[in-house]
């Protein structure tokens, strides 16, 4: 699919948001333009998914020397100016290449969340599943009844745990067919939500709750 250039961000600072490399003083203007805009939210999010999956490969499949050497060449690094597309293309592929055996990483049953709304929006409704990876909690959420969020809106979900700390899994702009990764237990962390949420620069929760449920087995 061919992908037609953003006035708004360079496409470079965008691969160095996804593989984590970009400067902390461009991240928060690069992040709020991300949020402003469905396209690039959806290259970041590919982006992400598939770097997470190449180095999770790289790492843990027992592939011959020479399909090792050949992902890790393709893992990206610092990408030129106009070569950002042809990264993500590449990256997806070698991604979708290694993915079945990744899947074999999980450790032990998934557990399930179902997701109830909390009266800003009356129809909404989710189920998340949680399965855990070498990486972290991988957490596939369905929630139907949310209007899309774009133009700086965006929803945001969370884990929290007894004592009310709050970790961020992921953004995204409506419902279907969501990934999240955390990096702490949903066994400890077992109120899973979803907030409505602003690129205003404020990182911490909005307190708009739209879906909350409990983890279980």
């Amino acid at each position: 699919m061919r992908i037609s250039p953003h006035r708004d961000i360079d496409p470079a600072e965008l691969a160095a948001l996804a593989d984590g490399s970009l400067d902390r003083r461009r991240r928060a203007a690069v992040e709020a333009r991300v949020a402003g805009s469905a396209e690039l939210a959806e290259l970041l999010s590919e982006q992400q998914r598939a770097i997470a999956l190449t180095r999770r490969a790289a790492a843990e499949v027992e592939a011959p020397a020479v399909v090792r050497a050949r992902i890790e060449a393709r893992r990206p690094r610092r990408i030129r100016r106009g070569a950002v597309i042809g990264a993500f293309a590449t990256t997806a592929a070698v991604a979708a290449a290694v993915v079945g055996a990744l899947d074999s990483k999980t450790s032990g049953e998934p557990l399930h969340a179902a997701l109830r709304p909390t009266g800003l929006v009356a129809n909404a409704r989710g189920e998340a599943t949680l399965r855990q990876t070498s990486s972290g909690w991988r957490i596939q959420l369905e929630a139907s009844g949310l209007p899309r969020l774009a133009g700086g809106r965006f929803y945001e979900a969370w884990l929290r745990d007894p004592a009310g700390a709050l970790v961020p899994i992921g953004t995204f702009n409506e419902g279907t067919n969501v990934t999240l990764w955390a990096g702490v237990s949903p066994k400890t962390f077992r109120l899973l939500t979803v907030t409505r949420e602003r690129a205003d620069g404020d990182q911490a929760s909005s307190g708009e709750k739209v879906l909350a449920g409990t983890v279980a087995p």
